[in-house]
């Protein structure tokens, strides 16, 4: 297995993440890079395999041998794809990237019954960890979502997961869905803490571009029953062990995300597949200054086949996270984090010096949005509820 290079400059852990563009039916609230093919439809499994190998290639010189901590598997829906195209794939992948030990990989599916009896060559592929994108258990509000699955085949997915040998599932849960009440969402909280997963991704539903929700908005909860369903399930999860460590992820002692984790802590991560995203840290010379660069890919998954004979090879963008951007690009993934982070993470993980924050984190203080902790960036209670008005005071500090 490859090693890491020895006197490298120190650079933040690095993850992986993989695309599958592929789903059964695009949701009408869904603003990733998903494409409906209907049930049973054959995919490119191993030209898809192919042009993953070939996109991580041309990134290895970037990775420069260091270890993967987590890999997520995203989409899409990555349970379309086979266990056998997975087991292909970290087989290559171990061939040219070292993997931590205790590697965590997770992969994303989908709790119908289409994905389902692949649990068990998932979990021998190497996959350890399953994201269960249950969003509801009421039929209505599955229905409204546009959801394929119902919430008895949700329960059963996670009871074929636990026989399959996963002892690390999260569960995907919406709230301030069309015509939910706090009642209806505090009964989707607890028929999702009666399967006892180790993990709980419990979000509001919002309305993004470019989605058949935004052009055509269904009617949602008044914000008045927003904050009443937001602070009663809040309190539910906390009683019963669930402990909210990122603004809507709740986890088990022992069980956060590492992947996810890494994100919010300005880790380094490569992106591979239709669509996929990366940012790495690359040592600039013997300053070891970080030039910390954004990558993303060919969206369209026929375009992204074709781009493994193109010279231009996958990549679709470019761009440098300058001086003037930093504040924003870390609080945006720091400041999600209940704990935060320590100000010593700033310089270690961005190369700048931690005046570059500027008066602007004073300023944020005064307005009671972060803790009165100048060794730490953490957002205060009020800060979390209103996250967006303490990020466009951090965003301004680059400008001080």
């Amino acid at each position: 297995m490859p090693t890491s290079p020895p006197d490298t400059p120190w650079l933040p852990p690095l993850a992986l993440y993989v695309h599958v563009p592929w789903c059964v039916r695009k949701c009408p609230y869904c603003d990733f890079n998903s494409h409906g093919v209907g049930r049973g439809a054959a995919l490119p499994e191993a030209e898809y395999l192919a042009a993953l190998l070939a996109d991580l290639d041309a990134d290895l010189p970037l990775a420069a041998g260091r270890p993967l901590v987590s890999i997520f598997i995203g989409g899409g829906t990555p349970s379309l794809m086979s266990a056998e195209f997975y087991a292909r794939f970290f087989d290559a992948l171990a061939q040219r990237l070292p993997l931590a030990e205790d590697i965590e990989i997770t992969l994303e599916a989908n709790p119908g019954t289409l994905e389902r009896g692949r649990f068990q060559g998932y979990r021998q592929a190497g996959i350890n960890r399953l994201s269960l994108g249950v969003q509801s258990f009421q039929s209505a509000q599955l229905s409204a979502l546009g959801r394929i699955h119902s919430g008895d085949d949700a329960v059963a997915a996670v009871a074929e997961a636990r026989v399959a040998g996963f002892d690390n599932l999260n569960l995907d849960l919406m709230h301030g869905l069309p015509d939910q009440t706090p009642a209806l969402a505090l009964a989707d909280l607890e028929r999702a803490l009666a399967l006892e997963p180790e993990h709980l991704s419990w979000y509001q539903l919002t309305l993004e571009p470019n989605t058949e929700f935004h052009s055509h908005p269904p009617v949602l909860p008044h914000e008045e029953v927003l904050w009443d369903i937001q602070d009663l399930g809040h309190e539910r999860l906390e009683a019963a062990g669930m402990t909210r460590y990122e603004i809507s992820a709740y986890a088990r002692p022992g069980r956060r995300s590492r992947h996810n984790l890494n994100y919010w802590r300005f880790g380094d991560y490569l992106g591979i597949g239709a669509g996929s995203h990366g940012k790495l840290s690359i040592a600039e010379g013997e300053s070891g200054r970080l030039h910390i660069e954004r990558r993303w890919k060919t969206r369209q998954p026929e375009a992204y086949l074709r781009r493994r004979e193109d010279p231009r090879g996958f990549v679709a963008g470019r761009g440098e996270v300058g001086d003037d951007e930093l504040p924003l690009e870390f609080a945006m993934n720091a400041l999600r984090l209940v704990d935060g982070v320590a100000m010593a993470d700033w310089a270690a993980h961005t190369g700048r010096p931690r005046t570059l924050l500027g008066e602007r984190l004073v300023a944020a203080r005064k307005k009671g949005l972060l803790v009165e902790d100048a060794q730490r960036l953490q957002a205060s209670p009020q800060g979390l509820l209103f996250l967006n008005e303490l990020l466009a005071l951090v965003s301004e500090a680059g400008t001080e």
